[in-house]
């Protein structure tokens, strides 16, 4: 693709950065940008750079916020003896749009996956167990994809936690196998929450 300002084929590389866009959709987006009045472009510009400057992560569950502990675990109508453990931000917005789960969550901040240098000490699982042997926490739910990797992570959580003998729940295989939380429709994540099985009985297939 060839170019007749650097500064747009700068702009072009940097949004074609971004997961799914590819360099005619970044070229698109480029262009957009470029014919919005400034108030605008400099508003965008803006809101970017907050995500880098006034977001951190909740110290209790690793889930974004604007403050060092989040809303969810701040909420005192919360139930904290119950954890949801799950991959990232997105899958906490898919399961609090069922509106059925009121617990807190723990998000490890990725999946294990040795093709993708991704190994247990890369996410937030030691800090999910510290929170078991200090708080009391009396059930951890396991809400990670239905893929290989959330199968591993899944599995290795179960080992790492197995000490505890804390009850350790899966949602119900409502979500088709190599299917992601966040694309699944309300009504079906919900129903998997609700009708969530004990995980050691996956194993016993």
């Amino acid at each position: 693709m060839e170019f007749s300002s650097k500064i747009i084929e700068q702009a072009v590389d940097a949004f074609a950065q971004l997961p799914g866009v590819g360099k005619k959709t970044a070229l698109r987006f480029v262009l957009h940008v470029i014919k919005q009045d400034k108030y605008q472009s400099e508003n965008l510009s803006s809101i970017i750079n907050q995500l880098k400057t006034d977001l951190k992560y909740c110290v209790k569950c690793h889930n974004i916020s604007e403050q060092d502990i989040c809303e969810i675990c701040s909420n005192a109508g919360r139930d904290e003896t119950t954890v949801c453990v799950v991959q990232d931000y997105r899958d906490v917005m898919a399961i609090e749009n069922t509106g059925l789960y009121k617990g807190h969550y723990h998000v490890l901040g990725g999946l294990i996956s040795p093709l993708e240098g991704i190994t247990p000490s890369n996410l937030n699982i030691e800090t999910l167990v510290n929170k078991i042997s200090t708080n009391a926490v009396t059930e951890i739910i396991l809400a990670l994809n239905a893929t290989m990797e959330g199968e591993t992570t899944s599995f290795y959580i179960f080992r790492k936690i197995a000490p505890y003998h804390i009850k350790l729940s899966t949602i119900a295989r409502g979500i088709a196998v190599g299917d992601e939380l966040e694309y699944a429709d309300e009504v079906t994540l919900g129903r998997s929450l609700t009708n969530r099985i004990p995980f050691d009985s996956l194993l016993k297939k």
